[in-house]
């Protein structure tokens, strides 16, 4: 297969090659800022409740990013299993057309 150009796979209407599965470090990423910037957001606002809240949520704050991160880790895995069982399906298939096409026949088989 050969490299194509990041814009022609996105508008490449066949559909022939996945752009996720290039990009989902990106998504990864983008994720875990987005996890940053939620904990951050639930801090503030834990301190706007009062002094007592914002540090009972400071101090769980790590496990609550760790979790945000997490959920953001299990989506792309389940993104790249569905695109993995895509390309090893297709495989399967090209396989098997391999396999079943006509085979000339061997001497001295009866």
């Amino acid at each position: 297969m050969s490299q194509k150009n990041p814009i022609e796979m996105l508008f490449d209407l066949s559909f022939s090659e996945f752009v996720t599965t290039r990009v989902i470090k990106v998504l990864f990423i983008i994720g875990v800022v987005f996890a940053a910037l939620g904990t951050l957001a639930v801090i503030v606002g834990g301190f706007s409740a009062g002094m007592g809240r914002g540090l009972v949520i400071l101090i769980l704050s790590p496990l609550l990013f760790l979790l945000y991160v997490l959920m953001a880790r299990i989506w792309c895995e389940m993104v790249i299993v569905i695109f993995r069982i895509a390309e090893n399906t297709s495989r399967m298939v090209g396989q098997k057309q391999v396999d079943s096409a006509p085979r000339a026949e061997e001497p001295g088989a009866v």
